[in-house]
């Protein structure tokens, strides 16, 4: 494979059906590249002391895919050498231990696919307009990510 066949590719999906790991993993997948690197966010079972039953995410989607999309273009500003991108968040109701957000990038070294990794999911929390219930045993709370820059200019 010729590498201008290999061009650099962003994969984003936002979707209700339960998010495949070895998915995100195979997109981003390059013979040009000896790094993957993963970041898997997951639904824990409890916050503060309280038993979490499970989390409900709701977004803009037009908007949430087009955010996304700019942070895979800071990415390849930021790390040039990185090659494929995969964004996948779930939406709707996700249950204890399965993933809400898969973000998958591979890059000729892990430096910059680790760098990308982190860069990718603090900028989607501060910036991507997805929101995140919270439903516990008697009640739920709806949730800002502490990032999120338009919670903050309010304070």
């Amino acid at each position: 494979m010729e590498e201008s066949e290999d061009v650099p590719k962003d994969f984003v999906k936002l979707k209700s059906e339960k998010l495949s790991v070895d998915e995100a993993s195979e997109l981003v997948v390059s013979p040009y590249c000896g790094a993957v690197s993963l970041f898997i966010g997951t639904t824990r079972n409890n916050f503060e002391g309280k038993k979490v039953i499970h989390l409900e995410y709701e977004a803009y989607t037009s908007m949430a895919e087009t955010e996304i999309k700019k942070i895979c273009r800071n990415v390849r500003q930021k790390w040039p050498s990185v090659k494929h991108i995969a964004v996948h968040h779930r939406l709707g109701v996700v249950p204890i231990t399965e993933a809400s957000v898969i973000i998958a990038v591979s890059s000729p070294h892990r430096a910059e696919s680790l760098e990308a990794v982190m860069y990718c999911i603090n900028t989607l929390k501060a910036s991507v307009p997805i929101w995140k219930k919270e439903i516990y045993e008697d009640e739920y709370s709806w949730k800002e990510n502490k990032e999120c820059f338009w919670a903050n200019s309010e304070k």
